[in-house]
């Protein structure tokens, strides 16, 4: 019979990790201090992709933020079907193996994509260790997004059915909304296997704080209300709609600017856009920022906007960035996507709009320039609910019921 140590010992396995800028990566360091906060022992291996975003040469391992992560070495991309995809998953097996050799994890803690889940079930029916599969996002509606490959296409079918299948080897699920656990539960995977693990946020910090002008000065948008959006740009955001809904707006309100801070596959289509309509004068693109200097980019903003295209993935998927605006005490109008409305009490911590409604999205933002008072009922709602339900300490709470179901005795802190 499998037995614990005294602090637990988890292996996580993730696609990429900090120092890569992205949700994934920060998601996965917060829910890793949370767990070491809570006395247990997590540990990280990445797979060969951390290498395909950062730019730094491999090591064997480094500290990251008080978390340990070991590297799996780069593979080089081929022009084979599959190949690619094949010798991913047999480095990272190899590596994990290797790890659990010299570390004797408790549990091993997969999480998407299924290219990190297969060789962790790989080493977990060798070693008998538990393994459990954490489904962040649907990642083939994602590739549809992104124009990898089509909606109900081959590809599609087969990447679906395969994360169906690690659901159901693996010993337990978690997901990061109800969106995803009842599109698993409609695939045939039992309710009891599924634990709802949210997002959450670190309300250290993120809070409301006094914003520096200067910066608004440098972008020349100084004595402005501030629209903005942070995050990253892809199609699926909507930040198209948000663009011309701003410039159609600009024309009869002098006193707005736009401000968009990230990067991403649609950022050339945004700045061409922007052009096009003639507003660059009125809009501030600084590109990415250091996660430390987030905060104060939010304490500019008045209004934020989160203008989802209705798809599959915004449909089921719940975001991270609105709960960040809440944190900082910030109103903001949000699309009626399905993952927005697990989040969202519409006047109460949000506003929503029709997806893909221009119209709705220029009134939605009428209503908020113009009522001061409501920006700041909402802000201050906002604020206490995600605090008191959406902490990291909180929501990483729920491990312990996807671990014990996992049939693992964990250590109660």
């Amino acid at each position: 019979m499998y037995k614990t140590r005294s602090p637990m010992r988890v292996l996580h396995i993730l696609d990429h990790s900090l120092p890569v800028h992205s949700g994934y990566a920060f998601r996965s360091q917060s829910l890793l201090l949370a767990q070491k906060r809570r006395g247990w022992d997590p540990i990280v291996v990445t797979s060969p992709k951390h290498y395909a975003s950062y730019s730094g040469e491999w090591t064997e391992s480094e500290v990251v933020g008080d978390i340990r992560y070991h590297r799996t070495e780069q593979i080089f991309s081929t022009s084979l079907p599959l190949e690619a995809e094949l010798r991913i998953m047999t480095a990272l097996g190899k590596r994990i193996d290797g790890i659990v050799q010299r570390e004797s994890p408790d549990l091993l803690h997969a999480h998407s994509p299924i290219l990190n889940a297969i060789p962790a079930l790989w080493v977990s029916r060798r070693s008998g260790i538990p393994m459990i599969y954490e489904l962040r996002a649907l990642w083939e509606d994602a590739a549809v997004d992104h124009g990898t490959y089509a909606q109900n296409s081959y590809k599609y079918k087969v990447v679906r059915s395969l994360e169906t299948w690690v659901c159901r080897k693996a010993a337990h699920v978690t997901v990061i909304c109800e969106g995803l656990r009842s599109d698993l539960i409609e695939r045939g995977i039992p309710s009891d296997k599924i634990t709802v693990i949210p997002n959450g946020v670190d309300i250290e910090s993120f809070y409301s704080q006094k914003p520096d002008l200067s910066r608004l000065e440098n972008w020349n948008l100084k004595g402005k209300k501030i629209v903005g959006f942070i995050g990253s740009f892809f199609r699926y955001e909507g930040l198209d709609l948000l663009v011309d809904a701003f410039a159609r707006l600009s024309k009869t309100r002098s006193d707005i600017g736009l401000v968009l801070v990230g990067a991403g596959r649609a950022e050339a289509e945004l700045k061409a856009q922007i052009k096009r309509l003639g507003i660059e004068d009125l809009v501030a693109m600084p590109g990415s920022i250091p996660p430390k200097s987030v905060p104060e980019i939010y304490a500019l903003i008045d209004i934020l906007v989160y203008p989802r295209h209705s798809m599959r993935l915004t449909e089921l998927v719940t975001p991270l960035k609105p709960l960040e605006a809440m944190a900082m005490g910030k109103a903001f109008i949000a699309s009626n996507v399905g993952g927005h409305r697990e989040l969202i009490q519409h006047g109460r911590n949000g506003l929503l709009f029709e997806a893909g409604n221009t119209s709705a999205l220029i009134a939605g933002l009428e209503h908020l320039l113009n009522d001061s008072d409501l920006r700041t009922q909402i802000g201050k709602r906002g604020a206490c609910w995600v605090r008191q339900e959406r902490s990291w300490n909180k929501t990483t709470s729920e491990y312990l019921t996807a671990y014990s179901k996992a049939r693992l005795s964990i250590p109660r802190s």
